[in-house]
């Protein structure tokens, strides 16, 4: 009895290490913060990073960042993804 418990239970282990994130966490995609000057060229971007569910809708609503506005230095940071 005890060995078919183990035996079931490395079963389910296995069936959930093969769920993709994207079925766990809702919709993923990969994103990243890229950063424009005054006159909307890309300076850089950050990192890729994968985001799922609210967080990934979250980001997505926030506004964008604009820094030392209105001087010719002027950058703004927006979060965008593939």
């Amino acid at each position: 009895m005890k060995k078919r418990i183990l035996i079931f239970g490395a079963f389910l282990l296995i069936a959930v290490g093969l769920y993709s994130c994207e079925e766990l966490l809702g919709n993923c995609e990969t994103c990243r913060y890229n950063v424009y000057d005054v006159n909307g060229s890309l300076l850089y971007s950050e990192l890729e990073a994968e985001y799922c569910g609210a967080d990934l809708i979250a980001k997505k609503a926030a506004a964008d960042v604009v820094t030392l506005e209105g001087t010719a230095n002027e950058t703004t940071t927006k979060f965008e993804c593939d």
